[in-house]
């Protein structure tokens, strides 16, 4: 039992909104956050909330107001709903802190610390962002929450790195997520911790533990079809939905899938067996389980993680014990289903003689081992890069933001009520004004 209570539980959530805000959530978020910790019941005699929660969301709130920086009324009014249901629904009532919580334009991340296990212990916490939008516009783009729990194993402890990230769209642009993907991995750039005797920004990957998340964009590629056959490729992808065994061959034409065999994208991560559950993208509005034709079923949205226990001799195995990976169909306000997953990651390596000598600050705690063909290298340029994106968004922002509110919510009434409004003040301008004659006595 000592054992089990070692192995950390990480519950991970993401769910991308559809521009929704405050309405992109129901009240009851039991269907979503709350089967994992039943679920987690095989581990003791008796049910298990998890230690850490980080909860995911892209495409939060309407692109205008998440361009200007409008976006801290949802994100709290996010916060305190999720914290409300989480405690709500834990098995003994377990309360939680949060930790962090960073967004950028509509990509936002929520990180919590279980009250009665770790949180204390938490320290050094970090939160970045980073845009790969046009001209690194956050329209795409990730943010991330990192920090230590000290006394882990070691004096210093390990780090936890969480990544919620939003790619670029659309089937053909497989290039383009591989490349927002590099450009996040040299652009989220975390400052040394504390305890660290290397002063130089971090990569996502200088962390004991990785977990990487979100809206990836990655689809179902079907490969053509054959002579004679005139059935339209997404109707062939829907029919091998119905059961696991087809969603197990239909994996084969996953991108992401295909791009992290071919070591291109996702290096070091794992992931579970997401063809368990049916492809969560994209669903039409008020459905349960109808798709829209207008795309190919694909699973956009994924879960991926790594420990530092992870040989890179051994790409699909990973010593994070992955419980439980799945959507949630009942949610119908947007054309993404949320996927939830629980992980329960490897007990701490004990300290050594030595270590337990030094003081906290004296220590280095644990990182990953990526493949030695892979080395992530920060940008030098990436906080320029970013806060050019970051001007951007808020010029842009603003400017539809004052348009959508005098076109009374539609852009384009208030481009017309712009230009009307301004051919009327150029009318007056010009308009000479008229002098009575003065009066002859």
């Amino acid at each position: 039992m000592a054992q089990i209570e070692e192995r950390l539980l990480v519950q991970i959530g993401t769910y991308n909104t559809n521009l929704q805000a405050g309405a992109g959530l129901p009240q009851d978020l039991v269907d979503w956050l709350s089967p994992t910790l039943h679920v987690s019941s095989f581990l003791s005699k008796n049910p298990r909330a998890p230690d850490i929660v980080a909860i995911g969301f892209q495409e939060l709130l309407p692109l205008h107001l998440g361009l200007a920086g409008l976006s801290d009324a949802v994100v709290k009014e996010r916060d305190v709903h999720i914290r409300t249901q989480i405690e709500a629904h834990a098995p003994n009532h377990e309360s939680y802190s949060l930790v962090a919580k960073v967004v950028n334009v509509g990509v936002a991340l929520l990180a919590y610390a279980r009250d009665d296990t770790i949180a204390r212990r938490v320290c050094d916490v970090q939160t970045q962002w980073t845009g790969c939008g046009p001209a690194y516009m956050g329209n795409k783009g990730a943010v991330g929450v990192r920090f230590r729990v000290r006394d882990r194993g070691s004096k210093a402890g390990e780090i936890f790195t969480f990544v919620c990230a939003h790619l670029t769209a659309h089937e053909p642009y497989l290039a383009y997520r591989i490349a927002d993907y590099n450009h996040i991995v040299r652009t989220l750039l975390f400052p040394p911790m504390s305890s660290s005797a290397d002063q130089r920004a971090a990569t996502i990957y200088s962390t004991s533990h990785l977990f990487f998340f979100g809206d990836l964009n990655f689809r179902v590629s079907m490969p053509p079809r054959s002579p004679g056959n005139e059935r339209p490729l997404h109707e062939e992808a829907v029919s091998m939905l119905s059961d696991e065994k087809s969603r197990e061959a239909l994996k084969e034409f996953d991108q992401l899938r295909r791009a992290w065999r071919d070591g291109q994208v996702l290096m070091g991560l794992k992931e579970g067996p997401f063809w368990t559950f049916k492809c969560t993208y994209k669903y039409k509005l008020g459905e349960i389980d109808k798709y829209n034709t207008k795309r190919s079923p694909s699973w956009t949205d994924r879960i991926l993680y790594a420990t530092y226990t992870d040989s890179p001799s051994s790409p699909e195995h990973s010593n994070i014990s992955n419980i439980s990976y799945t959507s949630v169909p009942s949610y119908t306000a947007s054309d993404h289903k949320p996927v939830v997953s629980m992980l329960l990651l490897p007990p701490p390596m004990p300290a050594t003689s030595d270590e337990s000598e030094f003081s906290e600050t004296d220590g280095r705690p644990p990182t990953l081992t990526l493949p030695s063909a892979y080395i992530p290298a920060p940008d030098p340029l990436a906080t320029l890069k970013r806060y050019i994106g970051r001007m951007l968004d808020r010029i842009i922002g603003y400017i539809w933001a004052f348009l959508t509110l005098i076109g009374a919510g539609s852009t384009v009434v208030g481009v017309f009520n712009f230009f009307c409004g301004y051919a009327a003040w150029q009318w007056w301008w010009k308009t000479p004004t008229v002098v009575a004659p003065a009066a002859v006595a």
